[in-house]
């Protein structure tokens, strides 16, 4: 019922930078906090930056200061700006979205994932 399609992953030396994006589509109602969370080979998935409907952000201690998290209401879509990437930012990089479906029922909703590789 609702989808999340993430774009703009890909190979960057370090240093670089890229700019993730996330649209949603299907039956939304509205959207509450959309993020962006990231698993590397053998570890758990991790939060990497998230935003309210309202803007307000909130970012993984090791990526603040090099990526920025934004959202166009609009467009149901969220953004991950990344730059001064480093080699160990490579990861899959899945989106996520609170949504309400209609005014009762909520669901947890998350994409299919974008590779990111940093080279050092």
């Amino acid at each position: 019922q609702v989808h999340l399609v993430e774009s703009g992953g890909g190979l960057v030396q370090a240093g670089g930078s890229l700019r993730l994006s996330c649209a949603a589509s299907g039956s939304i109602f509205k959207i509450d906090t959309m993020g962006w969370y990231r698993q590397a080979p053998g570890k758990q998935r991790e939060l990497v930056a998230t935003i309210t409907s309202g803007s307000s952000t909130n970012y993984a201690d090791s990526v603040k200061g090099r990526f920025t998290i934004s959202r166009d209401n609009a467009k149901n879509t969220v953004y991950l700006q990344m730059n001064s990437l480093k080699p160990e930012d490579t990861a899959v990089y899945y989106c996520n979205a609170g949504v309400w479906i209609n005014s009762l029922r909520y669901i947890n909703s998350w994409g299919q994932g974008t590779q990111v590789t940093v080279s050092s």
